[in-house]
């Protein structure tokens, strides 16, 4: 309260108090009780009501005056408070403009009041860091950690992620004195037991992130298939993967990044129809090139199978690049070479890169032609580099190739009589050249 309202305050009831007074001098009131008060051989006598005002204004009048008294300390408070949050302010300001020594100096005193001190201490750390200064650092994050434990653990959370040590991360931010977790503390926990490879437990706090509103529903999404598709990878059997597929959402099951991390685990696990089978019903659900190449690429058999299945499907997808790559890479390893460079060249006219030209190298150097295999692994190397490719051209015939195999025997022995040398001299002796 302000020194002339509290002078107010005191006026108004010093006059409510004699009025009062006035109107409970009466003698109607001694019907309430009597109060006699001796001191010094002396007695007083007062009615109770009387005493209760009487008691009532004193209180208020020595709150006044404590009011009164205590005023200037307050003001000299609401003083410090204010230069300390301006420091705050501009410590801040200097912090977003890079001038990181000016920021800690202005931040390391505005952090004396206890109010703005985790704020403040949270940014000096993030100033000292900027300038690569991990003495400050540390000391820093000393003095968060006595002023806010849980600032200290989101900001230690998040170091310790920067240096690649989630389980660090994961200790630091379970700690008993700061659950539960602020929103950021859950998105930096989940994000710790990813990369710690404890997916499955980190899928379990999707909800909690939603509800938090902690990021756009957009990222959730891609978290919950990014965590969705690596809990899948780390299954440790054929049963933990089966059942970890059934968790799995419905409407994940089609998306190529969950499909594709369940097949490959199947088939790591030496389970190729389930594997195959999730490849195929995702495809027939919803057409992807990245679902149809992993379809060609997979080390599994069931060539006839999967030729088959591709070949349904090229009816439907005539130009995929994709479809007819994994078309050709089916056919090498059936042997069909011939049928396999008729799909890879199409697949290269569709688009298809490098890949494509490395296929297609295999082939021919599985028919003996090293030259044309040569062409293509360097047509795919400046595919890569983002070059043109050149047209294949096959090596000319050597001069024994064009000399036909069955001769007459005529000409068998002129070619293999020695030539005669003849001495032919013009009119007047001289040789003829």
């Amino acid at each position: 309260m302000k020194p002339i309202q509290s002078v107010v305050v005191l006026l108004l009831a010093v006059a409510l108090g004699v009025i009062a007074a006035q109107w409970l001098g009466a003698d109607s009131l001694r019907q309430y009780g009597e109060v006699i008060y001796r001191a010094g051989g002396n007695d007083y006598h007062s009615t109770v009501p009387q005493v209760a005002l009487m008691t009532l204004v004193g209180v208020l009048v020595l709150w006044l005056l404590w009011s009164l008294v205590a005023s200037p300390f307050r003001a000299w408070g609401r003083y410090r408070r204010k230069q300390g949050r301006a420091r705050l302010i501009e410590g801040l300001q200097a912090h977003e403009y890079g001038h990181w020594q000016r920021a800690e100096k202005l931040l390391g005193t505005a952090a004396e009041d206890d109010e703005v001190s985790a704020v403040a201490y949270v940014t000096a750390v993030r100033s000292a860091q900027a300038r690569g200064d991990e003495a400050a650092v540390d000391q820093y994050l000393q003095r968060l950690a006595a002023a806010d434990a849980t600032s200290y653990a989101l900001l230690q959370a998040e170091r310790l992620l920067q240096q690649e040590r989630p389980v660090d991360a994961i200790n630091a931010l379970d700690a008993p004195g700061i659950q539960p977790l602020p929103p950021r503390g859950l998105w930096l926990r989940t994000e710790a037991l990813a990369r710690a490879e404890r997916a499955h437990e980190a899928y379990g706090q999707l909800g909690a992130l939603r509800k938090q509103k902690v990021l756009p529903d957009d990222a959730v999404a891609e978290l919950e298939v990014r965590l969705a598709a690596q809990s899948l990878l780390e299954a440790a059997d054929v049963n933990a993967l089966a059942a970890q597929w059934e968790a799995t959402p419905k409407a994940l099951r089609s998306d190529p990044d969950v499909v594709s991390a369940y097949a490959l685990r199947a088939a790591a696990l030496d389970w190729d129809e389930p594997a195959l089978l999730a490849l195929e019903q995702a495809l027939d659900t919803r057409w992807d090139e990245s679902l149809v190449t992993l379809y060609g690429q997979m080390p599994v058999e069931k060539l006839a199978t999967r030729h088959a299945n591709l070949q349904r499907w090229l009816g439907q997808q005539p130009s995929s690049p994709a479809l007819l790559l994994a078309l050709g890479r089916i056919a090498v390893r059936q042997g069909e070479h011939v049928q396999a460079e008729d799909y890879l060249h199409r697949a290269i006219a569709a688009g298809a890169g490098p890949e494509a030209w490395e296929a297609l190298g295999e082939v021919f150097v599985a028919r003996g032609e090293p030259a044309l295999a040569a062409q293509c692994y360097t047509n795919a190397l400046r595919r890569q580099r983002g070059e043109d490719s050149t047209a294949l051209a096959r090596p000319a015939a050597p001069l024994a190739a064009i000399v036909p195999e069955r001769a007459t025997v005529e000409e068998q022995s002129l070619m293999s009589e020695p030539a005669v040398i003849r001495d032919e001299r013009d009119e007047f002796g001289n040789p003829l050249r």
